[in-house]
């Protein structure tokens, strides 16, 4: 069994900042990369950014240079620095991780955590 657990959510003004986390529990799969996507309301789930095992980083092109995303290989945790929040960033973080059987390569999964709600005001 696995889970991922978000933490982090909540209520900000536009330009302030926010920091959310999600630990991954698992002790049979390795974990490959993994990535905060977000869903607003009557809109489609997009990416957000992304980490791989060795620490290379992506990001959408709306939170270049205002998003930071990290992980800690040893906890499995990854996170999601957000600053300079917009009202547009308003939407529930999900984390997803991308996992391999330890043991088993290429035995792959994808398994995504619950969402946190982000909300900015303006």
């Amino acid at each position: 069994q696995v889970q991922l657990v978000e933490s982090g959510g909540g209520l900000v003004q536009a330009g302030g900042s926010l920091r959310l986390s999600c630990a991954a529990s698992t002790s049979i799969f390795s974990i490959t990369s993994m990535a905060w996507y977000r869903q607003a309301p009557g809109k489609q789930r997009e990416l957000v950014a992304t980490v791989s095992s060795r620490g290379s980083t992506n990001y959408a092109d709306s939170v270049q240079g205002r998003f930071t995303i990290s992980r800690d290989n040893a906890k499995n945790t990854v996170s999601l620095q957000m600053n300079s929040l917009k009202p547009e960033d308003t939407a529930v973080y999900y984390c997803k991780g991308d996992l391999e059987r330890i043991g088993l390569p290429g035995l792959t999964a994808v398994y995504w955590g619950q969402g946190t709600q982000v909300t900015v005001s303006s």
